[in-house]
């Protein structure tokens, strides 16, 4: 569900409460390593815990001193950020 390109973490697939688990942890090696862009273009679902999944994710980054990018976040995924009041911490780069 996740591979590396360069700096790029691509995500693929579902992000729903049915994958997210295995998901959480995964990248923070990859930032350790200089990972530090998060690209969602090959999503195909997200629910409420895609959401909560990226907000760990920014908190691993942060915890790594990275800036991270995130890039082509699904449209369903900034509506319920929004719905949750969260939009200005899931913000696409």
């Amino acid at each position: 569900m996740i591979r590396r390109e360069g700096d790029a973490l691509r995500v693929t697939g579902p992000l729903t409460m049915q994958t997210v688990a295995e998901l959480a942890e995964a990248v923070e090696e990859h930032f350790r390593t200089g990972a530090n862009q998060i690209d969602f273009a090959e999503v195909t679902e997200v629910d409420s815990s895609a959401v909560a999944l990226t907000l760990e994710w920014q908190r691993l980054a942060a915890r790594n001193n990275i800036l991270l990018r995130l890039l082509n976040l699904p449209a369903a995924m900034l509506n319920l950020s929004k719905l949750y009041g969260v939009s200005e911490l899931v913000q696409p780069s």
